[in-house]
């Protein structure tokens, strides 16, 4: 799975603290209760996000759960002023919502160091949807205020593993995602973009240190894996995690391997990372730093997140004006009353209306937005009219990123791909 918004995947469960050293394994501690384990709990790990409640997975319990720490404003105007750039939107309403050491990387930034970012895709679908590009814009704005090189990892070797695709497609797949992701506007001079299939050799090295430390036990404490699991899937965890580590990509940092590394990613990849962060100081590398997305959620609601696999769940990046139209007019759901007069006397329940929670990521000017969300809780906007409002948004988006996905050719694909120098 990628570091990044994917599809519902299937993995996790409690944290295993305890690695062995590079020489010496040991077996996976004694399991916390994993979220997700209690009859009302939320679902949240690489492969189910899901919940019982209307409004969604309650982030904050996911915290605790998960052991990270929230983004505060402190946090966030550290970043404003270490970059000089205002914090992105999604960081100030709460989207990117929680991290690992993002002190870490301020510090370095803020002495003069150099960082790198590392996010990526799993290709399992010709067309990428919202809920994909949003780590990739997030990259975007994150590569643009620290002037860092990013590596995105495309995994095709692990959509083999869990899909019933031919490796050949996967393969295929992956270069036509890439084309999405180069449509968000990185920068060509700081980016490389892999396939596992093309690179893992380079990283085999790192792979094979982590797969050394890390015991059966653990790896099946983590993600669930049974018996029945082919054994790519169990080995897959170090390939995800190698990229982590800048002695990966000696194309770029040469022979430093203690440059520090950003993962943005959505929450349910934290799994891969606690293993990594674990394994990290005994191969005497940095542990990685993340910062953690809520999930975009399915049109129907906030108990899911949008599925490649449910066209209905999904706007996605190839469809036209009029299909967003129809989507988000049939399948939003709205948490407006259920006659005019109870609207205009309650107002709207913003906590599960979809095309507000949409609007929220995407309409970009916060005056509008919070004029919006006034007049619909007040009562005096109706659902159609926010509808009306979403789509106002998400088709000129949309047809943006087309445009620009246009433009990119198989020679620039080519050249992102390409192991090169980076300007770093």
């Amino acid at each position: 799975p990628a570091v990044w918004e994917r599809e519902p995947c299937a993995r996790c469960t409690p944290r295993a603290d305890a690695m062995a050293t590079e020489e010496t394994t040991v077996a996976a501690p004694a399991a916390a209760p994993a979220p997700g384990t209690g009859e009302d709990e939320d679902v949240v790990d690489p492969f189910n996000v899901s919940s019982k409640s209307k409004t969604g997975i309650d982030y904050a319990k996911l915290i605790v759960k998960f052991g990270s720490s929230a983004i505060t404003e402190d946090i966030i105007s550290r970043l404003e002023r270490i970059t000089n750039t205002r914090a992105h939107p999604w960081i100030r309403r709460g989207v990117f919502f929680s991290h690992r050491d993002l002190g870490m990387i301020l510090d370095t930034v803020e002495r003069g160091g150099k960082v790198y970012l590392y996010t990526g895709r799993g290709p399992s679908s010709e067309s990428l949807h919202l809920g994909h590009l949003v780590p990739f814009m997030f990259t975007k704005w994150l590569q643009d205020a620290f002037k860092c090189p990013l590596v995105v990892q495309l995994t095709d070797d692990e959509k083999f593993l869990w899909k019933d695709i031919p490796l050949q497609e996967t393969y295929r797949l992956a270069r036509e995602n890439c084309k999405d992701i180069v449509a968000c506007g990185f920068d060509i001079t700081r980016t490389f973009i892999f396939s596992d299939l093309d690179y893992v050799g380079t990283m085999y090295p790192n792979i094979v240190r982590i797969q050394k430390l890390t015991t059966y036990s653990t790896v099946k404490a983590i993600f669930g894996f049974s018996d029945s699991d082919n054994i790519g899937k169990h080995a897959f965890p170090a390939i995800q995690a190698a990229p982590s580590f800048s002695s990966s990509f000696t194309h770029i940092f040469g022979q430093d391997q203690r440059v520090p590394c950003l993962i943005p990613c959505a929450i349910d990849q934290d799994p891969y990372f606690r293993l990594t962060r674990d394994a990290a100081p005994k191969l005497g590398f940095l542990k990685p730093a993340l910062i953690h997305s809520k999930f975009f959620p399915a049109l129907q609601g906030f108990d899911t997140k949008m599925s490649a696999s449910d066209e209905s769940s999904a706007i996605y990046v190839t469809d036209t004006a009029k299909q967003i139209k129809d989507k988000v007019n049939k399948y939003a759901f709205s948490g407006g009353r259920d006659t005019f007069e109870e609207h205009r006397r309650l107002g709207a329940n913003i906590e599960v209306d979809v095309p507000y929670a949409y609007l929220s990521f995407f309409e970009f000017d916060d005056a509008k937005l919070a004029h919006i969300k006034a007049e619909y809780v007040a009562g005096r906007m109706l659902t159609g009219e926010i509808k009306a409002e979403l789509i106002k948004v998400l088709q000129p988006l949309v047809a943006t990123h087309q445009r620009a996905r246009a433009a990119v050719t198989d020679d620039v694909v080519k050249t992102f791909m390409s192991v090169r120098k980076l300007d770093y």
